[in-house]
């Protein structure tokens, strides 16, 4: 990625220093997804505990998903090439329906071929939440920059999604039964909605940052799902005519895994989903599930220092004009963007020290940083697609009883 920043740094630092609770959450909330609907007190240990996040994500021990990706893996390489065909094996493994965009492109360094990789947990879903990531990392001609592993970028986001799939593969099947045992929803005989996740490849310029030589994998599937149309004639439509208008919003993470990140919105439109990964982040720690020993009061106001390990990630919107000072980034979000899908861009402003650096390796990671990545992008991706097993789905074409929690009830009359 390329900043396109006419920033004062020490404005950007400053913004920090506001006041970092999320805007109260609108009662119209649902009217902007169908799907949603907020995780019960009773499932939110058993979201935390869906997977072993230390065996996914501590880079230390070799066997980890995280230590695995952490090499060179620039586009064309055998390091490349192993990689994508573990990160299909591992989706092929979990049972959802794979996609591979294989292409071939001219760059400064002659035709290359690319392949994004899409994973759909249920293709017959007509909106796809798209959560992505570009799994190369930037090409060096001469050594030592060729060793250049990426680790925020994007390594560990990589590892962040991959965990993603994991945990809440069971979640997705369950709530598809579900739905299929109503009858369909939102009077379609399946689901309305299911979680996509994509690995863009070539992502980096491999040599100055054009319009032409970067994000080589999201420009071809953008212009590829904006031309697959169909057309037939068909007077009601449950189902897009395009798989880029399938897709109700794209989340993109990048520059993540590093103490002390700096989160912003830069889309006014999709300003409320951008809260619910605020949120998220609001709850879990107040749980005390985001960093050890820290919960409710403590938690409350570790949050909001300057420095702190454990300081918010996000800097609201109610900050003071973010969006204003942040600009724009440019990523592989922007073809879909220029295509009119909704995003929310989940990068670190200011970028990372180490950016684009031999240091971006795993000395730039912070474990407990990046395990409360996961759990955050868990719950938000829970909460907008409705997936807590102890809830009832509210849009069944034929309503089923569900068991609550006496737990959750209590809640209910307390509130």
């Amino acid at each position: 990625m390329r900043p396109r920043l006419r920033i004062a740094w020490l404005a950007l630092l400053l913004l920090a220093s506001v006041a970092l609770a999320a805007r109260p959450r609108p009662h119209v909330l649902k009217r902007r997804n169908p799907t949603y609907a907020p995780l019960s007190d009773s499932s939110l240990d058993e979201l935390v505990a869906l997977t072993d996040l230390d065996a996914t994500l501590d880079w230390t021990r070799p066997e980890t998903t995280l230590a695995k990706l952490l090499v060179p893996r620039a586009v064309g390489s055998a390091n490349l090439t192993r990689l994508q065909g573990m990160v299909e094996g591992h989706f092929r493994k979990l049972g959802w329906h794979v996609e591979k965009d294989t292409f071939d492109d001219s760059t400064p360094y002659g035709t290359k071929t690319f392949t994004n990789l899409v994973f759909t947990h249920d293709p017959s879903a007509p909106r796809r939440l798209v959560l992505s990531a570009h799994l190369d990392s930037k090409f060096f001609p001469t050594h030592p920059e060729d060793q250049f592993v990426g680790a925020t970028d994007s390594a560990a986001p990589c590892a962040m999604l991959l965990d993603l799939a994991t945990g809440l593969t069971p979640w997705l099947d369950r709530r598809k039964q579900r739905v299929e045992e109503g009858g369909g929803e939102e009077g379609r005989e399946g689901q309305g909605e299911s979680l996509q996740i994509i690995f863009f490849d070539g992502e980096e310029a491999f040599k100055d940052w054009t319009h032409s030589d970067s994000i080589y994998g999201a420009r071809h599937l953008a212009h590829k799902w904006g031309s697959e149309t169909d057309h037939s004639p068909q007077p009601v439509r449950a189902t897009p005519r395009s798989p880029l208008r399938r897709i109700s919003h794209l989340v993109l993470l990048d520059l993540l895994g590093a103490p002390n990140p700096l989160i912003r919105n830069f889309f006014p439109t999709t300003g409320w989903l951008f809260d619910e990964f605020l949120h998220a982040e609001e709850r879990l720690g107040n749980a005390g599930h985001l960093w050890q020993g820290l919960e409710g009061e403590a938690y409350s106001a570790r949050k909001g220092e300057v420095g702190a390990h454990e300081r918010s990630f996000f800097v609201s919107r109610g900050g003071g004009g973010v969006s204003a000072y942040a600009g724009q980034i440019e990523d592989d979000h922007l073809p879909f963007l220029r295509e009119g899908v909704p995003v929310v861009h989940l990068i670190s402003v200011p970028f990372p020290k180490v950016w684009h650096t031999i240091k971006d390796n795993a000395d730039a990671l912070d474990l407990p940083t990046v395990k409360a990545w996961s759990l955050i992008v868990r719950l938000a991706v829970a909460e907008y697609l409705g997936l807590d097993p102890s809830a009832p789905i509210p849009n069944l074409n034929t309503p089923t009883e569900v068991k609550r929690d006496p737990r959750d009830l209590l809640s209910d009359e307390a509130g």
